[in-house]
């Protein structure tokens, strides 16, 4: 029974929209829709309900499809040519057809939901790579967005492996690879000592004597601009010149839709074979969780840099009450009124 469930979907999967009109009209269930919804109806069937009747109702559309048609006229060829000509029907039975009339296959990977009660849509895995007999298939990219903020898309659609497949006996090996950010993270990453990078402090400090501006101390922010959140993994890039560390976490989380591995810092090129981990900075931020920002200074040693106290602006008071008192001050005395005496007299 299995057998034939599995035979009458690949025959019900091969039907046009006719023959499943056909064949829903049979068991008196609708037939209309598109061709996905006809289908997910009459695999449903077959999983569900397929009786013999409904079996023997396939097996005789599918028999209809590729139905022999009548002889067609060969032409005879002259009997004397040093080659032998094989007519149509002798190349037909010598080829190697998967089913009756079928010349042609077509071979699709589909990344998507196993379902068949409804049509589903393919979802790729981020940096998805599909490998045919040691030869890379091409994949749909991203299509670039100009709007900020906006993530850019990508068509999903079925992978066609037709052209990169053996047509022999020999077995086909696909390959389907996809990393995540969580095992780029998992992976060593060599870490930078702390040594070294104070050595790289002085060096970046060193006093230039053909310069006339001499740099004393560089301000380095224990949090990451992008996300406004406190380092986690202090990381950047070898080839990278300034002091200031990106999060290798969220580096790696952007990277993962759109890979365009650039330093987030100073905007150049920084690989992830490349990228390496301050020593220095991630012992800083275990000693130092009250600020959010360092100083270097010349000889290597750090300083936290903690905010200052909130500073009252009293201007706008100061000049109000200093205009009225001036304005009080300027103000002329005024004048005493006079009275003339009069005597009353008695009664």
């Amino acid at each position: 029974m299995a057998a034939e469930l599995v035979e009458a979907k690949n025959m019900v999967m091969s039907f046009h929209v006719s023959d499943l009109q056909m064949l829903l009209g049979y068991v008196s269930l609708s037939k209309s829709g598109l061709k996905p919804e006809l289908m997910a109806q009459a695999l449903q069937l077959v999983q569900f309900d397929c009786s013999p009747e409904v079996f023997k109702k396939i097996k005789a559309l599918n028999e209809t499809r590729f139905a022999k048609k009548g002889p067609e006229a060969v032409a005879s060829a002259p009997g004397n040519l040093p080659v032998q000509i094989m007519s149509k029907s002798e190349v037909c039975l010598n080829s190697r057809d998967l089913h009756p009339g079928v010349k042609f296959v077509q071979v699709v990977l589909r990344i998507c939901y196993t379902d068949i009660s409804s049509p589903q849509e393919d979802q790729y895995p981020p940096n998805i790579a599909v490998k045919v007999n040691h030869n890379y298939c091409s994949v749909p990219g991203y299509y670039p967005s100009n709007k900020p903020g906006v993530k850019p898309k990508r068509p999903c659609r079925p992978i066609n492996l037709t052209n990169l497949m053996y047509l022999s006996s020999v077995s086909n090996r696909v390959t389907v690879t996809w990393q995540l950010w969580q095992e780029l993270l998992s992976r060593p990453v060599p870490l930078k000592h702390p040594e070294l990078c104070k050595t790289l402090v002085k060096e970046k400090l060193r006093l230039d004597p053909d310069s006339e501006i001499a740099t004393t101390g560089v301000r380095v922010s224990l949090i990451y601009p992008l996300v406004k959140m406190c380092l986690t993994v202090p990381c950047r890039a070898e080839t990278c010149a300034p002091l200031q560390c990106f999060d290798a976490v969220f580096y790696l989380q952007m990277n993962e839709k759109k890979p365009t591995w650039m330093c987030p810092v100073c905007d150049k090129a920084a690989q992830y074979d490349q990228r390496i981990i301050d020593g220095l900075l991630s012992k800083i931020l275990t000693e130092c969780k009250d600020s959010d920002e360092i100083e270097f200074l010349v000889d290597g040693s750090w300083r936290p840099i903690k905010p200052g106290p909130d500073v009252v602006d009293l201007t706008l008071d100061s000049s109000s009450s200093s205009s009225s008192s001036s304005k009080e001050e300027e103000r002329p005395p005024q004048k005493r009124l006079c009275y003339e005496k009069e005597l009353l007299s008695a009664c």
